[in-house]
C-alpha cells in the first residue's frame, strides 16, 4: 500500500571547507523536517564542504566515510532519509557524490552523470570555479528510494538538463525527483521552470535544494522549492538564509510548512 509522501528540501548556507559546521547545520535541519514528518530531507550538491572545487580532493569521501557517521544515526533516530552531498573518491577518480543515507542505516550512493560549468559572469567576487570536468569524472551510479510504497530518484544539478534525466527516472517507476542543486541568481528561473515541466510530464512531484548564501565565489540562487505533480508550487523558501520547507500529502491536498534558522533562533525564550 502507497503512503501519503512528506518531502523537504534544506537550504544550506555552507562554511568554506568546513566540514563539521556543515555537518551541524545538516543535523539541525533533518530534526527540524523529522519534527514535522518528512520522511526525505534533500540537501544541495557539495552541501558537505560547500562549492569548493579546489578544496573537493583534499576533502573527498570514501564511500563509507566516517564522517557520514553523525548523519547516519540522525537518519535514523529521526526516521528520516537523507540525500546529502560531497566530493566522492571511487577508485582513482573524484565524482559529485549525493549520499543517501536511510533510517535502517543503509548507504548508497548516486554519483552527477553529466558536469557542468558556470559562465566568467557568474562571478560574484571575482572568482569563477573551473569547469567540472577538469576536477571531476562523470558518474553512472543511480540507485532509486522506495519509501511507503513511492519511488524516488536522484538528481545532481546539470544532470537535470538533459530531458532524458527525468524521462528514465519516470520510466523505472519514480513518483518523486529529487534535485540536489547549485543554482546562481541568472540561472534559477530557468531551472524552476524545468523542474516544472518535469512535473507536469512525468507526473512526478519535484524537490530543488539549493544553497541559501554564496559558496565557491558564486552568489547562490535560494529559493529551495517543491511542486506537486500538477506543477504546483507547493513551498519554495527565500533567496538567502538556511532552512526548510516540508510538503505532505493530506486528505484535502497538501500541508506546506517552512522554517528558517533565523526566524526560530529570533522566536527562541531567553
Amino acid at each position: 500500500m502507497t503512503q501519503p509522501r512528506s518531502i523537504s528540501v534544506g537550504q544550506t548556507r555552507p562554511v568554506k571547507g568546513d566540514v563539521n559546521a556543515n555537518l551541524v547545520e545538516h543535523i539541525r535541519l533533518t530534526q527540524i523536517a523529522a519534527s514535522e514528518g518528512a520522511q526525505i530531507v534533500v540537501f544541495p550538491e557539495l552541501s558537505l564542504t560547500g562549492y569548493e572545487l579546489s578544496l573537493a580532493s583534499d576533502l573527498a569521501f570514501s564511500q563509507d566515510d566516517p564522517r557520514l557517521s553523525t548523519l547516519i544515526e540522525v537518519s535514523s533516530s529521526s526516521s528520516v532519509t537523507l540525500v546529502v552531498g560531497a566530493p566522492v573518491r571511487i577508485g582513482r577518480h573524484l565524482h559529485i557524490g549525493a549520499f543517501i543515507l536511510r533510517p535502517d542505516g543503509t548507504t548508497t550512493l548516486y554519483t552527477k552523470h553529466h558536469l557542468g560549468a558556470f559562465p566568467a559572469s557568474a562571478s560574484c567576487d571575482g572568482i569563477v570555479p573551473p569547469a567540472e570536468a577538469t576536477v571531476f569524472h562523470p558518474g553512472d551510479r543511480n540507485p532509486l528510494l522506495r519509501i511507503g510504497g513511492n519511488t524516488a530518484a536522484v538528481a545532481v544539478c546539470a544532470d537535470i538538463g538533459r530531458p532524458s534525466h527525468p524521462q528514465q527516472a519516470a520510466d523505472r517507476g519514480a513518483n518523486m525527483y529529487l534535485a540536489s542543486m547549485f543554482v546562481i541568481p541568472s540561472e534559477y528561473d530557468g531551472e524552476a521552470a524545468k523542474l516544472k515541466e518535469y512535473a507536469v510530464k512525468h507526473v512526478m512531484m519535484v524537490a530543488l535544494a539549493n544553497y541559501g548564501s554564496p559558496t565557491g565565489g558564486l552568489a547562490s540562487g535560494g529559493r529551495s522549492a517543491i511542486w506537486s505533480e500538477t506543477g504546483e508550487l507547493l513551498a519554495q523558501l527565500p533567496l538567502s538564509g538556511a532552512g526548510v520547507a516540508v510538503v505532505t500529502e493530506a486528505e484535502k491536498g497538501w500541508r506546506a510548512k517552512a522554517f528558517m534558522i533565523g526566524d526560530l533562533e529570533s522566536t527562541a525564550p531567553s
